[in-house]
C-alpha cells in the first residue's frame, strides 16, 4: 500500500506525463493542464482513506477519465450553446415581401378604423402612441382630464383591435 504522502509525490514528478496524456484527449495543453490540475485537486481530497495497490495506473486514469469528461461536456455546450454568429445568417421572415404587404393592409385597417373615431378621440391616440407624449401632456393639450384620455386611448385601441380582428 501507498501513504497519501507518496501519490502526491509520484503526481508531481509524473505532472509532465499526466498532462501530455490528457491533451492526446483534449487536443489543446492548456485545457490538459486545467485537466491535471483538477486531478490533484480530486486525489488530494481524502487521498489517506484510498488504498491504492498501483498509484502510478491510478494517477493515469484519474488523469484519463477527467480528460474524457471534460472532451465531452465541450462537445456537448458546442452542440447546445451555438455561436451567436450562427444567428446572423437567418432571415427575417419582417424583410418578406409577403410580411411587408400583410404589415402594409393591417396600417391602412388602423389607419380606416382610427378615422371614424371622434376626432378628440383620435387627436389623443395619435399624440400618446404615435407622438409620444404622456396621458398628463396630451390631457393639457387637448383641455380635457388625464381620465378622459385614459378612454379615449383604450376606446382607439378597442377600435384598431377590432378592425385587425375582422380582417
Amino acid at each position: 500500500m501507498t501513504t497519501g504522502s507518496e501519490i502526491r509525490q509520484l503526481f508531481i514528478l509524473s505532472r509532465a506525463q499526466l498532462r501530455d496524456a490528457a491533451a492526446r484527449i483534449l487536443g489543446c495543453r492548456q485545457r490538459a493542464e486545467d485537466v491535471v490540475q483538477d486531478a490533484y485537486l480530486k486525489l488530494a481530497d481524502g487521498i489517506e482513506e484510498l488504498q491504492i495497490l498501483n498509484p502510478g495506473a491510478y494517477l493515469f486514469q484519474l488523469v484519463r477519465n477527467l480528460a474524457i469528461d471534460r472532451h465531452r461536456r465541450s462537445a456537448f455546450e458546442l452542440q447546445v450553446f451555438a455561436p451567436e454568429d450562427d444567428g446572423l445568417h437567418v432571415g427575417s421572415a419582417a424583410a418578406t415581401p409577403e410580411a411587408n404587404a400583410i404589415h402594409t393592409q393591417h396600417l391602412v385597417l388602423v389607419a380606416r378604423a382610427l378615422s371614424g373615431l371622434p376626432e378628440r378621440t383620435r387627436a389623443a391616440f395619435e399624440l400618446h402612441r404615435l407622438g409620444g407624449k404622456t396621458q398628463r401632456e396630451v390631457a393639457a393639450d387637448l383641455g380635457i382630464s388625464t381620465t378622459l384620455v385614459n378612454f379615449m386611448i383604450r376606446d382607439a385601441m378597442l377600435c384598431c383591435r377590432d378592425a385587425l380582428r375582422a380582417a
